[in-house]
């Protein structure tokens, strides 16, 4: 199967520090270890890669974007559990992306109703989401805001793999941030 790509926002050294460590507490392993607020999901970034040459221009359109985390939460479905991402900039850049990529097709959970969070961890048949939804409470206090400055590229090698950071550009300025 071939790579999976996806755009986001990071929070600080600091708050990231947090959310990996309470990963690292509770055993959590999965697609979701470097944190991250996903702004564009994989629809419409294929393997050619045509669509980065799109990205800078984005990103200088698109000021700093301030974040607050929320109290964690668990989707309905079980699908994961997270921390709310209450943050309209996110929204508008992901607007911005959706107007530039102008994917052929979209997944539901896209456009002006997107919900922007930061994934604890995902739900799978052994994560018991439950007890870690209790330990999180206890670990992250809302809220935990911050500003992000860049857009980040992350690619996930293949299934069972991680997102990663490849490339990054920044909000609001010209060019490339950096890996």
């Amino acid at each position: 199967m071939s790579p999976s790509h996806l755009l986001a926002l990071r929070p600080p050294p600091e708050i990231e520090a947090r959310i990996v460590a309470f990963r690292e507490a509770h055993g959590v392993r999965d697609a979701a270890a470097v944190p991250h607020i996903t702004v564009k999901a994989r629809s419409g970034l294929d393997d050619d890669l045509r669509w980065l040459e799109l990205l800078p221009a984005v990103a200088a359109a698109t000021p700093p974007v301030p974040v607050e985390l929320l109290a964690p939460r668990v989707f309905p479905n079980g699908s994961a559990l997270y921390l709310p991402a209450r943050s309209p900039g996110a929204v508008r850049l992901h607007l911005a992306l959706l107007d530039a990529l102008r994917p052929a097709r979209r997944f539901g959970y896209e456009g002006p109703h997107l919900t922007p969070h930061l994934t604890l961890a995902l739900g799978r048949r052994d994560v018991h989401l439950d007890a870690l939804l209790a330990a999180a409470g206890q670990t992250f206090t809302p809220p935990l805001p911050f500003t992000a400055t860049e857009l980040v590229w992350m690619r996930k090698p293949g299934p069972g793999g991680a997102y990663r950071p490849v490339q990054s550009w920044l909000l609001g300025g010209a060019g490339e941030a950096g890996p």
